[in-house]
């Protein structure tokens, strides 16, 4: 049996107050929500600080755990960390996995679970993930779930925005909304098969952007360079991004005419899970806001870069809170490379201004940790001492 929740938003006063909200002069008035997601959402168990991979009959301490809602749930506390009005349809076990999850979008992170449905009797997606010398292994088990996203959502919601994932057609509630005039934001992921067929980026013409990594950017269009395969991707939507890692970001935009690399900050990853839902989610933020293309891809390389700095997919995604520590800690210390990224960042000045002190930040255990201010030896203004309730995901001292 299913069961709809329609009545639990995160309305709380708390939530209001400590969420910064980027979009408040530019949201329309007639929409419901700034992005609308559907997918799997996992039970994501962490652990980090592992010396090795336990080998067979053996067993291996980690340093620390910690858990998390993860799979779409990643996109999902990212963009409302940063502020967007997010609704997200998933399937949740009545199970004391999908509980925690359920819990921890709803009432910690600020998630509009309105389209999602508690099903009795379905065990919830489970991920143990193990993190050794900057990479993971992980374990998962799952059942699919009892209802497709289209029948759980029915007709969607006015929203501005959505992130899918690259698929042969569209899904009848992606093609509903972009109807209703949502903007469409594809990803994609890796093609176990090989194929890469380029009869999927026929469906990009129903989109608004496409935002793929070098790796699989140059597999669909056949090219051997990130470049080459942003200029054929960009032959086939308006705004066509490629990541790259390291190297940071290229995009090109042929409704404006704009064409940016910006490349990454210069940070120790300590753990890269979760990033790409990260970008996704600031370059989502950044493209509602108005912002031009390059502030879009510095904002998202930015935003990116703070989560691979900690542990643990959801638990590591920053909040506003986030972004005007590292502004304030920079400032703090601007000279030689600091001074160029405080130019380059230069369009975040004013908009740190309006944070609030108490602003969301990524989870507990993950900046208690260390921070990125006392990382860089910044005072930050204080800001670093205590995550809010809100930015709170349920971790179990990682540490």
């Amino acid at each position: 049996m299913a069961r709809h929740e329609n009545d639990h938003h995160p309305t709380g006063e708390h939530l209001t107050r400590s969420r910064f909200d980027p979009l408040a002069a530019t949201r329309p008035q007639d929409v419901d929500f700034d992005l609308l997601l559907a997918g799997t959402v996992f039970f994501d168990l962490v652990f980090t600080g592992l010396p090795e991979r336990p080998a067979t009959g053996t067993e291996v301490w980690a340093e620390g755990m910690g858990s998390c809602p993860g799979g779409v749930a990643n996109v999902a506390i990212a963009a409302s960390r940063l502020g967007l009005r997010t609704s997200l349809a998933a399937a949740f076990g009545d199970d004391s996995y999908g509980e925690f999850n359920w819990t921890t979008l709803s009432e910690q992170e600020g998630v509009d679970l309105s389209r999602a449905k508690r099903y009795d009797g379905w065990h919830s997606p489970v991920t143990v993930s193990m993190s050794v010398d900057l990479d993971r292994s992980m374990v998962s088990h799952g059942h699919p779930a009892p209802e497709d996203a289209s029948t759980m959502i029915g007709d969607p919601p006015r929203a501005q925005a959505t992130l899918v994932d690259l698929r042969p057609e569209l899904e009848p509630w992606v093609a509903k909304a972009a109807g209703a005039g949502t903007l469409l934001f594809a990803d994609t992921g890796w093609d176990p098969s090989g194929e890469w067929s380029e009869q999927m980026l026929s469906q990009l013409e129903h989109f608004h952007a496409f935002l793929p990594n070098s790796v699989e950017a140059m597999a669909y269009t056949r090219t051997d360079d990130p470049w080459a395969a942003l200029y054929a991707l960009a032959d086939r939507v308006p705004i066509a991004v490629v990541t790259a890692g390291a190297h940071g970001a290229l995009a090109v935009d042929s409704v404006s005419g704009e064409e940016e690399w910006v490349p990454a900050l210069p940070v120790t990853p300590l753990d890269p899970t979760g990033a790409g839902d990260v970008f996704a989610a600031a370059f989502v933020t950044g493209t509602l806001a108005g912002w031009p293309l390059a502030d879009r891809l510095g904002f998202a390389n930015l935003s990116a870069a703070l989560a691979v700095q900690q542990f643990g997919g959801s638990l590591a995604a920053p909040g506003w809170g986030d972004i005007a520590d590292w502004w304030h800690a920079t400032e703090e210390r601007a000279s030689g490379a600091r001074s160029q990224w405080l130019r380059r960042y230069g369009f975040l000045r004013d908009i740190v201004q309006g944070v609030p002190q108490e602003a969301v930040r990524r989870a507990t255990a993950t900046i208690g940790r260390q921070s990125d201010a006392h990382r860089s030896g910044g005072k930050a203004r204080n800001r670093t001492r205590h995550a809010n309730t809100a930015g709170q995901s349920g971790a179990f001292g990682v540490s």
